[in-house]
């Protein structure tokens, strides 16, 4: 039996387009954990093109309900957190609402194929690769912002990390203490759909 944690990306949009409702419902979990995004973006195959596919994620994800953002955001480990695959420095344990990728806990992580979140996991050391040159007092500056954010707006602090320094992530995260909690939600929803974009052109074989 093939090592589901090595398996290759979707062979590009048509063999996307190609696989069951089921099979690109998973798929799609990987690029954002919500059941109702999948679901929407899956009933919408097929595209003729990937702008289209990623036109039709990011709408998706912005016409979440809330609790389906939060349903994504419990798949996303907190900032520093991936650096080697446990918590950042002085990082307090998550509710079960708000745990990393590697909870055992229930919703979509827990109930996908075995395995398959080891594709969300590296994809997440990949996009907080910033965090590996970081110095100790800035991770804990990171941890302690982390629990100031869950604090304030009860869930995990989500930003697109690619091509960010630790430093630059740090700086957004206290700028955004001061959002009021619409404003942060409107946030957190550019955030996550632009995560999602990137995930989906890995996941066709894009970019790494």
């Amino acid at each position: 039996m093939p090592n589901v944690n090595s398996a290759p990306p979707v062979a590009g949009l048509a063999g996307f387009n190609a696989l069951s409702a089921a099979e690109a419902e998973a798929e799609l979990l990987t690029c954002c954990a919500s059941r109702a995004f999948a679901r929407e973006v899956t009933a919408l195959r097929p595209y003729r093109d990937l702008d289209l596919l990623a036109g039709a994620a990011e709408a998706a994800v912005r016409d979440l309900e809330w609790s389906g953002v939060r349903e994504a955001l419990a798949a996303h480990p907190r900032i520093g957190e991936s650096r080697k695959g446990g918590p950042s420095p002085g990082a307090d344990r998550a509710s079960p609402a708000d745990s990393g990728e590697s909870s055992g806990g229930e919703g979509p992580a827990a109930s996908r194929e075995p395995g398959r979140s080891g594709r969300e996991s590296g994809w997440s050391r990949q996009e907080q690769s910033g965090v590996g040159a970081a110095g100790r007092e800035v991770l804990e500056e990171l941890a302690e912002g982390n629990r100031a954010y869950e604090e304030r707006f009860g869930h995990v602090y989500l930003i697109c990390a690619t091509g960010l320094s630790a430093e630059e992530m740090l700086a957004r995260l206290r700028g955004r203490l001061g959002n009021d909690e619409e404003t942060e939600r409107d946030v957190v929803r550019a955030e996550l759909a632009k995560i999602t974009r990137l995930r989906l052109a890995k996941l066709l074989g894009g970019a790494a």
